[in-house]
């Protein structure tokens, strides 16, 4: 006999709703949203679409309705619960536009659970657009299946950082003048923990020691090789995820 066709196949589309999902709910879609699913999947009733609310996990829809420029989705089933996210928050001076881009959906992707945009004195960008930046966030959780959403955190200048750190949270800044490996630290130091990326000129020397006098910060290495913010970022992210048993 053939086999039966896996349900809902692997192509089925994922979306990221702002609202809560409850059962057998029917939710209307408009805008771009539905625009992708009517002009570029040209979808109709009965085909199925997975949503995600960042709050009780993935669902299983089904088009009820397919009008011009909206349609209905009826909820069907839970297919999994909101995951599990790691205790790990990104703390980074922001970029330009484009690699701080590149730097949120890789952390998204990665599962980090908060990104703090950081702001120091060498920083070259002051302004960030936020909602910019969480649309960057939900499409890498679209389309890497992640039930998750990193919150993302209003820019706070280093100084207010630091002051108001929490007692229990290791801090692991990337100490451009040296510091003990990173894969090392952060296997002595767990649970919950933060990774401080400085900008592309790196923290100045007055910057360094503030954070080097917090308790809870250790400076870490990366490796022999200069890497730029964004790259750095992504590393120490995926050492900490290693060492805590994530990967």
């Amino acid at each position: 006999m053939p086999a039966t066709p896996a349900w809902p196949p692997q192509s089925t589309p994922r979306l990221f709703l702002e609202a809560t999902i409850a059962p057998e709910a029917a939710i209307r879609i408009d805008g771009p949203q539905a625009h992708y699913l009517l002009s570029v999947l040209r979808a109709k009733p009965g085909d199925p679409v997975k949503l995600f609310d960042d709050q009780t996990g993935e669902w299983l829809a089904s088009v009820a309705h397919a009008g011009k420029r909206d349609l209905t989705l009826q909820v069907t089933d839970l297919l999994r619960p909101r995951e599990p996210v790691p205790d790990l928050w990104l703390c980074a001076a922001p970029l330009k536009k484009g690699r701080i881009d590149w730097t949120v959906e890789k952390a998204c992707e990665l599962g980090v659970a908060r990104i703090v945009p950081v702001l120091t004195r060498r920083t070259v960008v002051d302004r960030l657009n936020l909602d910019r930046l969480r649309a960057h966030a939900i499409e890498a959780a679209e389309q890497c299946d992640r039930t998750a959403l990193p919150e993302l955190a209003e820019p706070v200048k280093l100084a207010a950082l630091l002051r108001d750190w929490p007692a229990e949270r290791a801090l692991f800044f990337a100490d451009e003048t040296g510091g003990a490996p990173a894969s090392t630290t952060m296997a002595q130091h767990r649970g919950p923990g933060a990774v401080l990326i400085g900008p592309e000129g790196g923290f100045d020397a007055e910057e360094r020691e503030a954070i080097r006098t917090l308790p809870q910060a250790h400076g870490v290495t990366l490796g022999p090789r200069i890497l730029r913010a964004e790259t750095a970022a992504a590393a120490a992210i995926s050492v900490w995820m290693a060492s805590a048993g994530d990967w």
